[in-house]
């Protein structure tokens, strides 16, 4: 008895080594409950058969981050487990860099992006999008504000810091849907000398951007923003008011359409958004938007 026990003890020890020594994916932690599907997804619509690929840019907390076991967690995160749960799929995230997420989902790695995107113009020709959140933009600066930045044309003349390929740096040098809007053309109307935009492939990189005093401002989502506030309450502040709330939305790809604005959901674009409006009906989404503290980004769906 003593000898079998050791054999066995020997086998779980291997086998707990062996799984430790594996490779580890960015997976989400699977809802509790397998509730029957509410819609059908045909497999050849999907990059892998029964799962649910997700390209997400992480870290972006409170939306996408890592556990402290390596899974991806946040508002995203839930969001598409439980999507992919009600359409009897298993989640896999796959962390994508942001400036290159698009092409990343239209390529087959993935299947659709939740990652806090908004809806633009250019990037509604590029995918069809399901707007699941409204969300604002804010200024984070040093604790203490020794710039003096109290208001967004503060901005002008200074260098502040923002992710690659976000509408945030679209906002702050006048390019895709702010094209002679936003404040680059604030700054113009003022008499004040353009920003010098200092992006980053990574959100992390451009907050460490602040960190470091290389920027007087970091420039993100309100709800991100706000997390490193709540985190590093000594280290920074949130100033001025929020910009407006722009649509957030996931992004899918339209079929192969030279221009998706127009263009209908896909069958895999309808189950999502079948699952999402059944999350709505039943009370889901709003506790997921209460976990994370951004029950004001909540929409409606048609």
């Amino acid at each position: 008895m003593k000898k079998f026990f050791i054999i066995l003890s020997s086998l779980v020890l291997f086998s707990l080594l062996m799984t430790a020594c594996g490779p580890q994916a960015a997976t989400a932690v699977p809802p509790t409950a397998a509730p029957t599907p509410v819609a059908s997804v045909d497999p050849s619509s999907l990059s892998q058969k029964g799962k649910l690929l997700v390209c997400s840019d992480i870290p972006y907390a409170p939306f996408e981050s890592f556990d402290d076991n390596g899974n991806a967690v946040g508002l995203d995160i839930d969001m598409a487990a439980e999507i992919a749960n009600r359409l009897g799929l298993k989640l896999e995230v796959i962390n994508s860099q942001f400036d290159t997420i698009i092409e990343a989902v239209s390529g087959g790695k993935c299947d659709i992006i939740m990652s806090d995107m908004n809806i633009t113009g250019d990037r509604n020709k590029q995918l069809s999008f399901i707007h699941y959140l409204q969300v604002g933009q804010s200024i984070l600066v040093a604790k203490g504000n020794p710039k003096n930045i109290n208001a967004a044309t503060d901005l002008c003349g200074n260098s502040v810091a923002a992710e690659s390929g976000t509408t945030e740096v679209d906002y702050l040098q006048g390019t895709g849907d702010y094209v002679g809007k936003g404040l680059a053309a604030a700054c113009a109307s003022a008499g004040k000398p353009v920003i010098n935009v200092v992006t980053t492939s990574k959100d992390s990189d451009a907050l460490q951007q602040l960190q470091a005093g290389k920027v007087v401002a970091y420039f993100a989502d309100t709800p991100v923003a706000g997390q490193y506030v709540a985190q590093h309450p000594d280290q920074f502040q949130l100033v001025g008011q929020p910009i407006e709330p722009l649509p957030v939305g996931i992004g899918v790809p339209c079929g192969g359409a030279s221009d998706c604005t127009s263009a209908p959901l896909t069958p895999l674009g309808q189950a999502i958004q079948t699952a999402l409006k059944s999350m709505m009906a039943d009370g889901t989404y709003a506790q997921i938007l209460a976990k994370y503290g951004s029950k004001d980004a909540a929409v409606t769906l048609p």
